[in-house]
Formats: structure tokens, sequence, C-alpha cells
């Protein structure tokens, strides 16, 4: 164990691929944010937007195996590296491509480059068992600095320059992250055992996708549809400035809800944190939008950090890195299902419904963790 205070080569190698991370993510949050409120300046109707948003995280259900399999074959390093260079070329593809065909093959590319710096970010966080949570508490309030950064620059630019050459400007900084590459250990060969391709899902797969769907996917997209309606000339300041606050919120309370995960253990507070969540939508529903929408925010950023080391503690040793993989894979499928979902339930149906439906369902997930049996 380090002394108290004490930074070790598992902190700094966690902390660089955060910072990776960092700097390619912005390109991808804005899109939300400009893609929906600028549909004909990209080419592409509103449909289309829905098909477009939800693209990069459902290549990632076929993709998140196959990038396990590379990085256990390669290391995060290389990993890394690839990575970056997609992500640069698909935020590039946002400033200069139109059409949604055009559009999707950059949505893809940052879909997989998305799911090796994603499990590249877990894995060398949870590295060690001592400090794994406070290390993802860390790696969370990194990542987020870089989306918080870009949506409060990028949507203020956006009125003044249009939004494709933002697009441009957040290529340039995901090229940077190169500069960081080198910093990530290299690690090749590490035994991992990848298991079948295709498992029932376990309780925590079960609880990954409906925190993907209520508090990623339903929850911006609903934000935004609800936003424009009640205040449509400064739809995209105001969704913007909220998404800005999400990671905000992650910056400073990723690191705290790391340390009261160490503290009085993950898995409960992951349970008690979702139950609180859920609370949280239920406000929006019933329309306290942005009181609801704020707290969804921080209690999603005390929430960012546990997956992973739930999912190392269940799963330890060889299973690790596929346990990692598999939690992030149901979790994008969550919120590859929530836009779509949105999109077709909120037009027709109360959104106390949608909201309260979702929120129910979340809690019965949550509550389900405390009973399970093991390994499961």
């Amino acid at each position: 164990m380090s002394p108290p205070g004490r930074r070790t080569a598992a902190d700094r190698h966690s902390d660089a691929a955060a910072g990776v991370l960092c700097l390619t993510l912005p390109g991808d949050v804005l899109l939300y944010i400009l893609l929906p409120l600028h549909a004909a300046a990209f080419g592409v109707s509103l449909p289309e937007v829905g098909v477009l948003l939800a693209a990069n995280r459902l290549v990632r259900i076929v993709g998140y195996g196959w990038v396990a399999r590379y990085f256990q074959r390669h290391g995060p390093r290389r990993s890394c590296f690839v990575a970056t260079i997609g992500a640069a070329l698909s935020t590039l593809g946002y400033a200069l491509l139109s059409g949604v065909w055009a559009l999707l093959v950059a949505r893809l590319l940052w879909g997989l480059s998305f799911a090796a710096l994603n499990i590249s970010v877990q894995v060398l966080a949870t590295a060690e068992a001592q400090g794994a949570a406070r290390r993802s508490g860390r790696s969370r309030s990194i990542v987020a600095i870089g989306p918080m950064v870009g949506l409060l620059a990028g949507t203020a630019l956006s009125l003044a320059i249009g939004p494709r050459p933002v697009f441009g400007l957040l290529a340039l900084a995901a090229a940077a992250a190169l500069a960081i590459v080198p910093k990530v250990p290299a690690m090749r060969g590490a035994p991992v055992a990848l298991g079948p391709r295709v498992t029932l899902p376990t309780r925590l797969d079960v609880w990954s996708f409906m925190q993907g769907f209520g508090l990623d996917g339903l929850f911006v997209i609903g934000l935004t549809v609800l936003a424009s309606a009640a205040i449509p000339d400064d739809a995209a300041l105001a969704v913007g400035a909220a998404l800005a606050l999400r990671y905000l919120a992650e910056i400073l309370l990723g690191p705290v809800g790391g340390h009261a995960a160490e503290r009085w253990g993950a898995e409960r507070l992951l349970v008690l944190l979702s139950l609180a969540a859920a609370a949280g939508l239920v406000a929006i529903g019933c329309g306290l939008l942005w009181s609801g929408a704020i707290a969804v925010v921080l209690l999603r950023a005390l929430l960012q950090p546990l997956p992973a080391p739930v999912a190392a503690l269940r799963h330890p040793g060889t299973q690790r890195v596929p346990a990692i993989a598999r939690v992030a894979t149901w979790r994008d499928l969550g919120a590859g299902v929530g836009p779509l979902a949105a999109g077709a339930l909120l037009p027709v149906l109360p959104a106390w419904g949608v909201y309260g439906g979702t929120a129910l369902v979340i809690a019965l997930v949550s509550l389900a963790l405390l009973a399970r049996s093991p390994g499961r």
C-alpha cells in the first residue's frame, strides 16, 4: 500500500488515459446539441439525426468484444494511439461531411474509437484493487474537463461562426491528445479471459442498461425536447449550459464519489445514488424541469466512478477486462435506445409517464443488485 497522498504508477497511468479521452470527447458531446438544432446545415433530416446520434453507441454493442481483444493483444498505449487518430478523423468529418451516409461513417469510427479509450480508462483505473474507486473518480473528473469546456465554448462559437467550423477546431484538440499517448503504459499480453461472445446479462448489466437508457439517452434528448418547447429562442445555450454543468459536476464530484465508495462500499453507494437519481427523473416528468435536471446531473456525477470498481470486484482476475467491457456495452445499448425511445414516446405520451416509468424500472433493477447471487 502506498503512503497517503503519494501518487503511484497506477495513478499516473490512469490519469494519462483519462487525459487522452478528455481531449477527444468534446466533438461527440457537442454534436448532441448542434446536430438536432442545425440538422439542415449537416444535410440530414430530424429522423436521421436520431439514427446518427444512436449509431456510435449501437456499433459499440457489436464492437466492444473486438475492441477488448485488440486491447488485450496490443495493450492500452497502442489502443489509445489508434483510437485518438480515429477520434480526430471522425470529429473532422463532422466539420466537412454532409448527408446521413457520410456522417454515419464518422459516427461509427467514433464509436469504435471511444470503445478503446473507455476500456483503457476503466481498466487502468482498476488495475490495482487498492484505490480503484478513488482512481476511477479522479479519472472521471479529468475526462469531464474536455466536454465541459467544449460545450461552453462550442455552443457560443456556433452562434458566431456556425456549427460546422467548430468541429474543425475540436478535431485539432483531439489530435493534440497524441502528445499524451506515450504516457499510457504498453502492458501488452496481459491474460484476459474473453469468454463467450453472447451471454445472459447479469444484474449489473441490466442496471447498466437502465442507467444508459435513463440518465444518458432519455435525459439528454428529453431535456433538449422539453427545453425547446419551454424556451425555443435560447434552447441551444440552455441545454449546452445544463450539459456543461453535468461535466462540471463530474469534475467536482467524481473524486467525491470515488472516495465515498472507498469508505462505504461501491455497491451500496451505487444502489443509493441510483434510487436518488430515479427520483430526479420523476421530478423532471412532473414539470420540475430544471431542478430535476440539476439533481440528476449531480447524482449522475457521483455515480460515474462506481460501475467499473463494482464490476472489477464482482469479476476479479482475468475476468475483469471482459466484465468492464460488458457493463460498458449494456450501458451503450441503453444509451442508444434512449434517444430513439424519447423521440417516439415524448410526442405521444405525457412526460410524467415516460420519466416516471423509466424511474420505476431503474429503482427496481438497483434494488435487485442487493439480492444478487454470487457472480451475478
